[in-house]
């Protein structure tokens, strides 16, 4: 059982180091909402979130004051809504239609983000799937508080390469529309269905009518504790970081047992990750440097961010039953200081980045790049961090921001959570051959266990 002594011993850490429930996320599925007629569905889409989800911004209130627990931001994800909508949308405007009704539930409720307008096509598309991602730029274009993601690969089923292909362009057409779309716009491999963060979140079909999934967030925490071990051997440093990760997630696991019997709806995981913000102490970035590194990026930084990682995740589940969603350390660049720094220093390139989501919770985040940067490269990119996941068997992801009319070194700014990035350089050797080939890279040969 959590005690109120396990809470209080907290507030050192919520207020001197940045501790905070970074979401309540209410997954909501929205399978008994189909219809054949896209009316009748919207209102249906509208009807269910709004009345599911009328409470949870004010019980997520409510717990902030009673326990004196940061809850930054409350969140909704949905079924994946090429398959809420295969019935009734037959054209991509029919399907931005529905982004709609989502944004204005959203908005009803008032919650931050709202994310599930999103395709699960790691083996192929349907001519739903393909709507819908041919609808994302239009849909993320016109409305303020959706979400979108697209599972483009598997372990098991291997890479639709005919999809990163069509996200490339989706990608860069999204940038053209919006500058702050692509910041909400995911392409997965081996994407999970109870993630709580944002742009990538989901209620996956083997959910129940509803869940409740919290992450965690705590870099400030960490960096604190690891700060204290300097000169300490790997042994301690270790130890130092599982004790911190599983303080830190006993209050996740608070506040998502609380919020679950508040709203009368089931608990479903308390997400492990280190999810930094662009405050001041807020840095995974930095926590690598408390370890001894000059810089992220510098020598040494892969094995550092490998054992960081592997020690939050070993912390993390001691402390709650049900760990799920990404578990680990997030690397944005734009949502992370430190990472802006090292980049501005020239110490963190483009592939550097890329080694280290072998290691890391997902894979190439909130990473600005040139606006003039090929489709084909764009999808070359996705297509090197999916063999990341699928050989790796594990998550991964990339979101990409094209930044239109700036080049290498310019800066772009998000704004709030998602914070300002230098736009990094891109390698300038072309793949469009390569990405051309039609069909999909099979799945890696330990992915027969059956």
């Amino acid at each position: 059982m959590i005690n109120t002594y396990e809470v209080n011993e907290t507030n050192k850490m919520i207020g001197e180091q940045n501790l905070d429930v970074r979401t309540i996320t209410l997954g909501i599925s929205l399978l008994d909402c189909v219809s054949s007629d896209l009316n009748e569905l919207s209102d249906n889409i509208y009807a269910k979130i709004t009345r599911v989800a009328k409470n949870l911004v004010s019980v997520g209130k409510e717990i902030e004051l009673e326990f004196g627990i940061p809850i930054v931001n409350k969140r909704i994800s949905v079924t994946p809504i090429s398959l809420v909508g295969a019935n009734a949308a037959h054209t991509p405007d029919d399907f931005v239609k529905i982004a709609l009704s989502l944004d204005r539930a959203a908005k009803a409720v008032g919650v931050n983000f709202l994310g599930g307008y999103s395709a699960l096509v790691s083996k192929g598309m349907t001519e739903a799937d393909r709507n819908l991602i041919k609808s994302i730029p239009d849909a993320l274009a016109t409305t303020s508080l959706v979400c979108s993601s697209v599972n483009v690969g598997s372990t098991r089923c291997g890479i639709d390469m005919d999809a990163v292909r069509l996200m490339g362009r989706i990608i860069k057409e999204s940038a053209e529309k919006s500058a702050i779309s692509p910041a909400k716009l995911v392409v997965f491999c081996n994407a999970p269905d109870d993630n709580p963060f944002m742009a990538g979140a989901f209620c996956g079909v083997t959910e129940g009518d509803a869940v409740i999934n919290v992450g965690v967030s705590g870099p400030g925490v960490v960096k604190r504790a690891v700060a204290e071990t300097k000169g300490q051997g790997f042994e301690e440093l270790c130890e130092t970081i599982k004790k911190t990760a599983f303080k830190v997630t006993r209050v996740g696991q608070l506040v998502a047992k609380e919020a679950s019997e508040r709203l009368s709806v089931p608990f479903g995981i308390v997400d492990l990750s280190l999810a930094p913000t662009p405050a001041i102490g807020d840095s995974v970035a930095d926590i690598l440097c408390e370890m001894g590194l000059e810089r992220a990026g510098a020598p040494g930084t892969t094995a550092a961010l490998a054992l960081l990682n592997d020690q939050v995740k070993k912390g993390g589940v001691m402390a709650s039953s049900y760990v799920g969603g990404l578990s680990g350390a997030f690397i944005p660049v734009s949502e992370d200081q430190g990472m802006i720094d090292a980049v501005t220093a020239g110490a963190l390139t483009l592939e550097k980045l890329e080694a280290m989501t072998c290691v890391c919770s997902v894979g190439l985040d909130m990473i600005a790049i040139p606006g003039d940067t090929s489709a084909s490269t764009i999808s070359g990119i996705i297509a090197d961090e999916m063999a990341i996941g699928m050989v790796n068997q594990k998550t991964t992801a990339v979101r990409l921001c094209p930044a239109p009319g700036k080049s290498v070194g310019e800066v772009v700014e998000y704004g709030g959570l998602l914070g300002h990035a230098p736009v990094m350089a891109v390698n300038p050797f072309s793949c469009e051959e390569f990405i051309s080939r039609k069909g999909r890279i099979p799945a890696p040969i330990h992915s027969f266990r059956n």
